[in-house]
């Protein structure tokens, strides 16, 4: 299902960025594909993280919401859970032993036992659940607007909210998240673009374009909503990747100087 904003909103949010970069002289980068790996074409990424070998996934799309365990070699779902038909999954992220999504619209998330997938608790929130990402200190939420909210991994309450911006004007339309090294990565919905943030002072400190990683004819699909979205982080093998909504591949990528001004 489509989040339904204005192509012109959209290009605004793109412009943002791309102009801070510019005019601030924020680094640019592109992208070496190290690896390719198979995805679910099914799969309505809406969040995604690496974890000792395996991939954890959330979907979305209603009565199609699910948590999900996947080999990163195969794309092979090894264990899943169905979220209520009712509610529209959203981004994930592992927190201690535990996998904690959010919903769309329905203001709930959920606290999972990340071996079991068994149901722990739930947990209310206002607004809109878009992406989420934990530096196992905070949890780190956006909601499609330009600020990213800061809660308390222990009890879901929000503690403060940061403005994303660059060259001072807000970044809107932020999506998945991902902590690497860091900084918060965000995917700008409706583009090709990957913020990089300061997660304290919410400035973006680069901008990664994935122009070309799959192009909209190769995706498989013509949905419009086949968009860039999930970005997983291996700590330790120091991997980074990516994937989109309805995709049929995941991509490991390296980071590289793409422009500086």
């Amino acid at each position: 299902m489509l989040k339904h904003f204005s192509t012109f909103a959209v290009a605004c949010s793109i412009a943002c960025v791309s102009a801070g970069a510019a005019q601030a002289a924020l680094p640019v980068y592109g992208f070496v594909v190290k690896n390719t790996y198979p995805h679910d074409p099914q799969a309505f990424t809406q969040g995604l993280f690496y974890r000792d070998g395996h991939l954890y996934e959330s979907t979305g799309q209603y009565g199609r919401s699910t948590i999900r365990k996947v080999e990163l070699k195969t794309g092979k779902v090894v264990q899943k859970a169905d979220l209520p038909k009712e509610v529209f999954g959203e981004g994930s992220t592992a927190v201690g032993n535990n996998l904690v999504g959010l919903t769309w619209t329905s203001q709930v998330g959920y606290v999972f036992d990340l071996k079991t997938f068994k149901l722990k608790q739930s947990f209310k929130y206002e607004g809109e659940g878009w992406g989420l990402a934990s530096d196992a200190k905070q949890l780190y939420m956006s909601d499609g607007s330009s600020f990213i909210r800061i809660l308390d991994p222990k009890t879901m309450q929000e503690l403060r909210r940061v403005q994303v911006t660059a060259e001072g004007r807000p970044v809107d339309r932020l999506n998945e998240l991902e902590m690497v090294d860091g900084e918060l990565y965000s995917n700008i919905w409706g583009s090709e673009l990957i913020a990089r943030i300061d997660p304290d002072s919410g400035k973006v400190l680069g901008v990664i374009d994935l122009t070309g990683l799959l192009p909209p004819d190769q995706r498989g699909t013509k949905e419009v909503d086949a968009v860039l979205n999930g970005i997983a982080w291996d700590s330790k093998g120091k991997r980074l990747f990516v994937t989109g909504k309805l995709w049929p591949k995941l991509f490991e990528i390296e980071l590289m100087p793409k422009l500086r001004r």
